[in-house]
């Protein structure tokens, strides 16, 4: 896990990763007052609670499984 990305992609996916999980937190508040009812919703929760938490990572580490893989992205 080489560095491969600059301190403006960092930001970008600090930023990225900390609204990621703060839409998590809301899901959670919703799911756990009763306002979205089926269980169901607890997978969509999961899912963006580790894509946030990965992106946080990502950002922390200056390392981005996309370059890793050869892939150009615009930040």
């Amino acid at each position: 896990m080489q560095c491969n990305i600059d301190a403006k992609g960092k930001a970008v996916r600090m930023k990225l990763g900390i609204r990621t999980l703060v839409f998590a937190g809301v899901l959670g508040t919703l799911i756990l007052t009763g306002v979205l009812s089926s269980s169901l919703w607890w997978y969509p929760f999961g899912a963006i609670t580790f894509g946030g938490a990965f992106t946080v990572f990502e950002a922390r580490a200056g390392w981005c499984v996309i370059r890793a893989m050869g892939f150009k992205t615009l930040i």
